[in-house]
Formats: structure tokens, C-alpha cells, sequence
């Protein structure tokens, strides 16, 4: 291409200058300019940066022995002086324009990215692309540095191939994975200096002065060579005198096993250090004499990780299933700690290491151990409301702790000292900077030979490792995402049509007529029918938006007002839901309309926010009468969209993302299974009640969800073969084994869910004859279905009531399985123990082995439902206090007693699960045994667990609710409402919602987890470890 087309593609006015030099190099023959490096200013808004990626001595190497050009942008605050660089040869500029390869710290500045391409450093009339080395901070997708990476990408997948190329410094790493380049180590020695220097301070706040008042802060020192030197001098006063008393043993805690933690460790060798461990701390804190020394407990994960199922840590094991483990590090290290040094990282999906309730018990139980317990803590990860989700943010060196006390810890409750400064190396600029530059220096070679068009020779194995390194840690090249970073185009996409439609917004404002205003000073107004189980999860997120006002309408103005107390921004309102003008007149102030009603109130709201103009946000599924308004909500351009929950919901929303994605790679869909499941966690199945506990199962709102669909049938197609399963025969057809991808230890269950054909339109599958595969299912515990098919069997789940109660005897709860097998049968049954116990033993002798009659006929009895044996003393039994009546049906009274029953008690916890599997051959392949060979399984699997302040149900449900709703609102708010539809809608009909939603579930911790896998060359129906093929041979056998 010529070098003109190229420069055109510049964003930039230097592309008019470049073309100018072209044209001059045409006519001319001049001397190709030199490879040039570029050391840039760091951001001058961070006022306490003062690293340097090059030293003056690296800069003198570069000049003379490898013959580049190194320019200098003047900085008076750079740890090394300008005069430095220039005596070592280096040049000053002020914008680095001529530099091919350009090399800072942190983030490049906007205002200071040079885009356009540089003249080739050899013989050519062409131009190059240039190359940023930085920590740049996108490569998670962060949303702040988002117009940056978007600096370094064509528009619409174009690819100017003179765009810059993007290095991120945090993705150098060696041939075991392991990174090469970076400040670990020195922030793990500055934070710890720091966090001394900051548990003085809270000391003193009791009345105590420590010998670490004299600690050193990292930056008040040149080097660390005189840090150690002053914290030795302290070690020393420390054994002679020992620490104050009224400390007792003063005990150090370390997390982590990374370059963090080795600094620290280091730093901390100046110090009279006693290595103890975990189980040590009961008796060390309780021993006053422990005084002359520092002990120190560096705390591994098998330390303070358990499983839930009560088998031990297994390092891979855990990061195969993490959701299987929890933290214990509240309990068990914390409130022994006089100083808590936090060196370990967390991501989503992970047990966190302390949550906000471990604050609590932590400090309840630190208080008990002794004073000055766990008060002050140094998170030298800096990881904000991530491994301790109580960290709030990140301090500064100006001001490097600060004093928290979380609204949620009770009143009697101490605040805590956290010191979690983000920047703790740059406190130490020369030494960091000198280690740095040693590292660097290889990296930076390779570079300078690729520009020179020399590759590393096979002999030159080391260069070839720096090249290939470099290859690795590229975020973006010619205008391209490479390589696993591809999908950061969504987050750029999404930021570049906010931009757009702000620009285009702000125009319009300037010249059209002034907005309207929010009904609440301006603000977006959203209006929550209903009170329920999953609204507190969407509360919560909803009012984290201060541009937010959120009224809770409710027939139970306590429920609505323990949701809004606390938050300025939510308020509480009676309503009868019966009041259709008092309803009419709340959805008339909100801009958008949340319904958590009930599923057959959704059509009538949806019927007023049609006639008002508002959107609605439900999770039910589309019933036949929401769907008939979907003509009218479209001409009147509502969107009113449904099933944003979790099922439906987040299954949609993550198998849609799955296969557009796969869809984009030119793959096409042989398979996919869907299971999902609210469950108890495996703690709760296996606590004190053990496997007394029927069905395996607890419920958080009304059983009667549940007990209907046992009595559905469903449709589905299973390894080639189309089923069709009456609903007599749901719970008798179930799939034994169903494997989870993330939770290999749990053993599930599964029950077909109604049909499943009608997912091959909704999910674009194209033709169903060729699809070997598509199941939807339930997930349960093992022995539900059994246990619930004798439940129906017996007459529990019988929808009608009897024709005349009066002639069946109905005294209490012990008579409703007696009730319900006379109802079922059409005869008498007598009252007696052992009369019930024989006819269910003829009812259930065909269905089930005597083993398991026995087990059913324990469930009644532990359900209260059933006589007592006449053996046994005679105690009340009953389930309820209240009476049944024999006027109600028998599913409606089932469900009576399994609410009362199986409820969660306070301390008990629930699960979701969700997981998906699809199976994809490339689109070019041919039916047969070459489209088993080419085959890819890819999985997608979530499991998350409830906490104190909401069930993961809650969680799962509400979360999704909350973001969709935030993202309509947000694209009503721009000019043109981009990406909204209307009309009646799922999710996967409106992409900028659902995408939307998997991103902030992802931010919150409840993002799926995905894994692809080659399957191998046979017969795929049956291959071992897939899904598909454990369902086939559990439902069909190994026929």
C-alpha cells in the first residue's frame, strides 16, 4: 500500500509533515533515520510518580552498543536528572515524535498518544508503525481506560496497518508463565514499611507507643539499603526491650506467594522474626510473656481454605472448583493478628478471603482474643472490594491510611486502620527504577532487531524467547485486538457508541430545545412493584446510581421499608395492586417500571405502561396474554421485556453470547444441553440433619412452583433421538448422572424441562433434523425425582379438591397422606399407622423396591404428615400450627407443609448452578466421522452461592433485573435510544441489554466460566467427560 494511503489513516495533523518528508525522501536520497527510543513523562496529575523505565547507565548501553537514538521528554521530578540522560547520550525532545519505540510507567496521557506512523529506521521510502510499552490497564476490560485502548483500533474492523502497537508490560512473562517484568517485589517492602508505619499511628489512638513510630516511610529514604538500616535499628530496640505489654505477643499476618510477599518477607528480615504457624496462634496470643520478638504467620491457602463438602484442600482441585471452597481466614488467623499484611489477589468466581460478614466476626472474635486485634491491615493488593470486599478504595502516599467503619458493623465494633496505597513502588523510584531497567533491557533489544527486520537465529535461543515473549504481552497491532484479547473489541464498541451518542446528544442540546426533567430533581426515576425474595439484590444495585431514584410500591409497607432505610436514594410506597389509579399514578412519575408481582398481574401493569409510555422489566417467562400486547407496545415504542432473571434470564443472555460468538468463528452447532438449579449448598444437604433431610431440598419462596412442574411433560432431543415424555412420566425418566464442568465433586440429577425444540429458533440453530442434540433440564440433588414421583404417585400433588370434603375425615396434619390416598384411590383408607403404611405399600409396590417404600414412608413421617407408629409415644407431630383444610387441594396443602418444613433457617445458605454445553464442528466440515475428529466442546458454567445478606436465588434473580433496567435507562438517554427495541421481548432480542447484563454479572462475581475441549476421534454420543454423552447413556444405556 503507499505510504500516502497510509498516512491518510492517521488521526493525527503530524501525517501532513510525514508526507512531506515522503515526498522529500522520493526526490532525494538522504540517510534513513536512526531506530529511536522515546522515555516519556509520566502523567504530571501523579504528582507522586517519579519511576523511570530506563536508567542512565541503560541509556549509555543503548547509544553505544546497539547504535539507537534515545529521546528524553524533560520531567524535573524523574528519579534520575535530565543531565543524567544527556551525558549517557540521550537526547531531550518535548513530544517524542521521532521515536519508533516509546517507553513509560503508567497510562499514556490522551492529549500526549501519538497515533500517526514513523519513517522505517533503514533504507525504505516506507512508513512504520510505531510501539507503547506500559502498564496500560485495559487488558480487563477497565471501563475508565477503555477510549485508550480504543486509540490503538481501527474503526468498524478496519486495519490501518500503521496504527500503533500496544505492549503491556503486565503480560511479559518466560516460557513457565511466569511474569518477568514488574514491581512486586518492591511494593511488598513499601507496604510493609508503610503498614508499620501506620499501626504506630492506630496504637497511639489507644494509648500505646510502639517502637514502630519510628518506622521509616519508603519515600522519606534514598535507597532501601538505609530503610533496612533504620528498621534494624528498631528490630534491635525490640529485643532488648521488648514490644508493649499491653499489645501481648505482637503477631504479623501474610497472605499470598507471590514477588509481593517475598518483599515483604525481605524487609521484614531486619526484624527479630519468629516463623509460626496457623495452629500456633490460640496459645502464642494467650501467652503474655511473648514480647522480646515479632511473630510472624504467613498463611497459606490449605490454611485457611476448606471444602464444603468436607474433603480436604487440593491446590488443583480448588482452582478447577473453586465455588466448592470457602475462606476461613475469619475465624482462624484473623483475630490473632496484631498486623495483617495482604499479599494475595482475588478474582471473580473465587472465595473471597474475608467478606463484609467476616469483618464482623473477625472483630466480634479479635475482641475476645485480646486488644489491639486485627485493627489495622495493610492490603499491599490494593484490590478494592475484591479478596476483602470490605476495602472500600485506595489510599494515596499523601494520605496513605485511612479509617473505616463499614455501615454494617454493629455499633460496638471498632473501625479498622487500612493502609492500601495503589502506587507503593514509586515510593521506592530507585531502586524500583534500577530493577526495572535490568529487566527491560532484553525486551527492548528484541524490539530494536525486529524493527531492523533481524529475527533471533534457532542458535540465538534466548533472543528468540524475548521475541516470542514480545508476541505474547502485544494487546493490539495494525489496528487489530491479538490473539486472547480480542474480545476487549465489545468494551471498546460499547464505549465508542456512548461517546457518539453523548456527542451527538450534547449537539442536539445545543441547539434544540432544553430536555424535560425526571420527576426527582432531575434524576431517573424507577418505580419496583412488589417486595418480595428477589427484590433486595436489586434495590442495592439500583441505588449504587446517585443519578437514580428508585420508589418500592408494595402491599407490605414494611417489607418496602426495611429494603429502602438505608439508602438515601429509595423511598417506600403503600400500594394495593388492586388500585389501578394510585398504580397508574406511580408508573406516570417513573421512567421505567420493574414488576416483581406475581406472573399473572404482569399483563396488566404492562397494559398501563403501554397507555403511559414507560418500559417494564420482568423475570417471568412470556405468558400467551403479555405476548398479545406485543403489537401495541411496539407501535407505541415500549419495550417491555420479560424473562431477566436467572431461568429464564442469565441462561438466555450467556448461551446467546456462547453461540454468537461461535457463530462469528464460523462454527456450526451439532449440540446443546442446558441444566440449571437452585439448590441448597452442599453444606446445608450434609450438615447435623443429614440425609434425613427429604427430597434433598429447601425452599426460599412457595413449593408450588416446584411441585408444578413434576407435573409437566416435556420434548427434547437427545444424542440423534427425539423424546417425548408424558407428564406421568417426568419424574420416573430422569437423567442420573449429571456432570458439572466447575463442580465435579457435587452430584446432580437432572429433569427434562418442558420443551425444549422451541430454543432452536430462540437460540438461531438453524435446522433441528441436523442437530444431534438440544436439552433443556432441571438440576437436583440424586434421589428427588424418586422420592417426589412417589409424593405424586401417592396423591400429594393433586391439583383438584375433593368433590365433597366432608366425606373424607381430615382431623390434621397427620391425615393429609391419608387424605390424599383416599382422594387418589376413590376408597377409604383408616386412620390407623399401619392401615396408611399397607396401602401405600400396595400403591408404590410396582413403582418402587421395598427399600425405598420404607424411605418414602420415613419422609412422611419426618414431614409430619403421615400417623405416628403406635410403638412410638404419642407427640404432636404437626408441621403447622394452623389447620388444613379438606376444601384445598392436595398440591396446595403439600405445599403448606414443605414451605414450613424445608424452609432455610437464618444460618443456612443456598446455590445456583447453571451450566451449559455446546458441541461445534467448523462450518466447512462434513457429516461423518471427519465431523467427530474436528469437533470442540465448549462449556459455560456458573455456581455461586447465598451469603447473609441475600440467597444466591436472590442474587441470580435481582442482579440481572437491576442491570437491564439500568441499561434501557441508559439507552433512553441518549438522542436516538441506540440498540433498544420495543414491543413484548426477551433478552436475546435486545443485544445492548444482554450484553450489558453478562458484563456487570461478570464485575459482580456471578459471571459464567467457560472451557473448550477437543473431543477425541470416535463415536462423540458416548465420548467420556461430556455432557451429552453421560445424558445418552444414563437415559438410553449403553444400546
Amino acid at each position: 500500500m503507499p505510504a500516502v494511503g497510509l498516512i491518510r489513516r492517521s488521526p493525527r495533523t503530524l501525517s501532513g509533515r510525514l508526507l512531506k518528508h515522503a515526498s522529500q525522501r522520493s526526490l532525494a536520497t538522504v540517510a534513513p533515520p536512526k531506530l529511536t527510543i522515546g522515555i516519556r513523562r509520566e502523567d504530571s496529575a501523579r504528582i507522586w510518580e517519579r519511576r523511570c523505565p530506563l536508567t542512565p547507565d541503560a541509556v549509555q548501553e543503548l547509544v553505544q552498543q546497539d547504535g539507537v537514538d534515545v529521546l528524553v521528554q524533560p520531567c524535573d521530578r524523574r528519579v534520575f536528572p535530565v543531565d543524567h540522560f544527556l551525558k549517557a547520550g540521550a537526547k531531550l525532545h518535548p513530544t517524542l515524535e521521532p521515536a519508533h519505540v516509546i517507553i513509560g510507567i503508567k497510562e499514556t496521557p490522551l492529549n500526549e498518544l501519538i497515533t500517526a506512523p514513523v519513517p522505517a529506521p533503514q533504507p525504505s521510502e516506507s512508513l512504520v508503525h510505531r510501539t507503547y510499552l506500559m502498564f496500560s490497564h485495559t487488558i480487563k476490560g477497565q471501563p475508565y481506560n477503555m477510549p485508550l485502548l480504543s486509540r490503538f483500533l481501527g474503526e468498524n474492523n478496519s486495519q490501518p496497518s500503521t496504527l500503533p502497537r500496544l505492549i503491556d508490560y503486565e503480560l511479559l512473562s518466560g516460557s513457565d508463565g511466569k511474569r518477568t517484568v514488574g514491581f512486586g517485589w518492591f511494593a511488598g517492602v513499601a507496604g510493609a514499611l508503610e503498614s508499620l508505619s501506620a499501626l504506630a499511628h492506630a496504637h497511639l489512638e489507644i494509648g500505646v507507643a510502639s517502637p514502630f513510630l519510628h518506622a521509616p516511610r519508603p519515600h522519606t529514604h534514598p535507597s532501601i539499603p538505609s530503610l533496612r538500616a533504620t528498621l534494624r535499628a528498631i528490630g534491635q530496640r525490640i529485643s532488648e526491650d521488648g514490644t508493649p505489654k499491653p499489645l501481648g505477643a505482637f503477631v504479623i499476618g501474610l497472605t499470598g506467594n507471590g514477588q509481593v510477599s517475598q518483599g515483604v518477607l525481605s524487609i521484614l528480615e531486619e526484624l527479630p522474626i519468629v516463623k509460626v504457624g496457623v495452629k500456633d496462634l490460640p496459645s502464642l496470643v494467650g501467652n503474655p510473656v511473648y514480647i522480646s520478638q515479632v511473630y510472624l504467620v504467613h498463611a497459606s491457602p490449605e490454611d485457611y481454605l476448606s471444602r464444603m463438602d468436607g474433603g480436604q484442600y487440593n491446590r488443583s482441585h480448588y482452582y478447577q472448583n473453586p465455588s466448592l471452597y470457602k475462606s476461613d481466614f475469619a475465624t482462624k488467623v484473623a483475630p490473632y493478628l496484631t498486623l495483617f499484611l495482604n499479599g494475595v489477589g482475588w478474582l471473580p468466581g473465587f472465595p473471597r478471603l474475608m467478606t463484609n460478614e467476616d469483618l464482623t466476626v473477625a472483630l466480634n472474635r479479635a475482641a475476645e482474643v485480646g486488644p489491639a486485634r486485627f485493627g489495622t491491615i495493610g492490603d499491599i493488593s490494593c484490590d478494592i472490594e475484591g479478596g476483602l470486599e470490605f476495602m472500600p478504595r485506595a489510599s494515596t502516599l499523601s494520605e496513605p491510611v485511612f479509617k473505616h467503619r463499614p455501615a454494617f458493623l454493629p455499633s460496638h465494633l471498632p473501625a479498622v486502620h487500612i493502609m492500601s496505597v495503589d502506587i507503593l513502588p514509586t515510593s521506592l523510584p530507585l531502586d524500583a527504577s534500577n530493577h526495572f531497567s535490568g529487566v527491560l533491557i532484553p525486551y527492548l533489544r528484541a524490539l530494536v532487531r525486529e524493527y531492523r527486520s533481524v529475527r533471533g537465529s534457532a542458535s540465538e535461543e534466548k533472543q528468540c524467547q524475548y521475541e516470542e515473549a514480545l508476541e505474547r504481552a502485544t494487546v493490539a497491532k495494525g489496528g487489530q485486538l491479538v490473539g486472547k484479547h480480542k474480545w476487549l473489541r465489545e468494551p471498546v464498541e460499547k464505549w465508542r457508541s456512548a461517546a457518539a451518542s453523548s456527542t451527538a446528544l450534547a449537539m442536539a442540546s445545543s441547539t434544540g430545545p432544553a430536555p424535560v426533567e425526571n420527576t426527582v430533581h432531575g434524576k431517573k426515576n424507577v418505580l419496583m412493584l412488589g417486595s418480595g425474595m428477589v427484590a433486595g439484590p436489586a434495590v442495592q444495585e439500583i441505588c449504587k446510581r446517585e443519578d437514580v431514584e428508585l420508589v418500592v410500591a408494595s402491599n407490605s409497607i414494611d417489607e418496602a421499608k426495611g429494603l429502602t432505610r438505608h439508602l438515601p436514594n429509595a423511598h417506600a410506597r403503600f400500594l394495593d395492586v388492586n388500585d389501578s389509579e394510585e398504580m397508574a399514578r406511580l408508573i406516570a412519575q417513573a421512567d421505567i417500571v420493574v414488576s416483581l408481582l406475581p406472573v399473572p398481574l404482569h399483563p396488566s401493569v404492562a397494559e398501563l405502561c403501554i397507555r403511559l409510555g414507560k418500559d417494564m422489566v420482568t423475570a417471568s417467562y412470556i405468558s400467551p396474554a403479555m405476548r398479545a400486547l406485543h403489537e401495541r407496545a411496539e407501535s407505541s415504542g415500549v419495550l417491555l421485556l420479560n424473562e431477566i432473571g436467572l431461568d429464564p434470564g442469565i441462561d438466555h443472555c450467556s448461551a446467546h453470547s456462547l453461540l454468537s460468538r461461535l457463530r462469528s468463528e464460523r462454527k456450526r452447532v451439532l449440540s446443546l444441553t442446558s441444566f440449571c438449579g437452585g439448590l441448597p449448598a452442599p453444606d446445608v444437604v450434609s450438615s447435623t440433619q443429614g440425609d434425613d433431610v427429604p427430597l434433598g431440598y429447601k425452599f426460599s419462596w412457595s413449593p408450588r412452583g416446584v411441585l408444578s412442574a413434576a407435573l409437566n411433560g416435556a420434548r427434547f432431543k437427545l444424542g440423534g433421538k427425539e423424546v417425548e415424555i408424558p407428564s406421568e412420566d417426568i419424574l420416573r425418566k430422569y437423567f442420573p448422572d449429571v456432570p458439572v464442568p466447575e463442580g465435579a465433586a457435587l452430584k446432580f440429577e437432572g429433569i427434562a424441562n418442558r420443551d425444549s425444540f422451541p430454543y432452536v429458533e430462540t437460540y438461531g440453530l438453524g435446522d433441528s433434523g441436523k442437530l444431534r442434540t438440544v436439552l433443556r433440564g432441571t438440576l437436583r440433588y440424586p434421589g428427588f425425582s424418586d422420592l417426589m414421583d412417589a409424593f405424586k404417585t401417592i396423591g400429594l400433588l393433586s391439583l383438584s379438591s375433593p368433590p365433597s370434603p366432608s366425606q373424607i375425615p381430615f382431623t390434621g396434619w397427620t391425615d393429609l397422606t391419608r387424605f390424599a390416598l383416599q382422594h387418589r384411590l376413590g376408597t377409604s383408607v383408616p386412620g390407623d399407622h399401619d392401615s396408611v403404611r399397607a396401602a401405600l405399600f400396595d400403591l408404590l409396590q410396582g413403582r418402587c423396591e421395598e427399600e425405598n417404600v420404607e424411605k418414602v414412608i420415613g419422609s412422611l413421617m419426618w414431614l409430619g404428615i403421615m400417623p405416628p407408629r403406635p410403638t412410638l409415644p404419642r407427640v404432636d407431630n404437626s408441621p403447622l400450627s394452623v389447620s388444613p383444610s379438606p376444601a384445598i387441594a392436595p398440591i396446595d396443602l403439600f405445599a403448606q407443609v414443605l414451605a414450613h418444613k424445608l424452609r432455610y433457617l437464618p444460618s443456612e445458605r443456598d446455590m445456583v448452578v447453571l451450566s451449559h454445553e455446546i458441541v461445534v464442528v467448523p462450518d466447512h466440515a462434513l457429516d461423518g466421522a471427519h465431523v467427530e475428529e474436528s469437533a470442540e466442546v465448549h462449556t459455560s458454567t456458573l455456581i455461586t452461592f447465598g451469603s447473609p445478606r441475600a440467597s444466591a436465588m436472590a442474587t441470580c434473580v435481582g442482579l440481572p433485573v437491576a442491570f437491564a433496567s439500568l441499561a434501557i435507562l441508559d439507552g433512553r438517554s441518549t438522542a436516538t435510544g441506540l440498540g433498544l427495541e420495543s414491543g413484548v421481548r426477551g433478552p436475546t432480542e435486545v443485544p445492548s441489554v444482554w450484553s450489558a447484563v453478562l458484563g456487570r454479572l461478570e464485575e459482580a462475581g456471578v459471571g459464567m466460566k467457560e472451557r473448550i475441549c477437543k473431543v477425541p476421534g470416535r463415536n462423540m454420543s458416548y465420548g467420556e467427560g461430556v455432557m451429552e454423552g453421560k445424558l445418552s447413556l444414563g437415559f438410553f444405556g449403553s444400546s
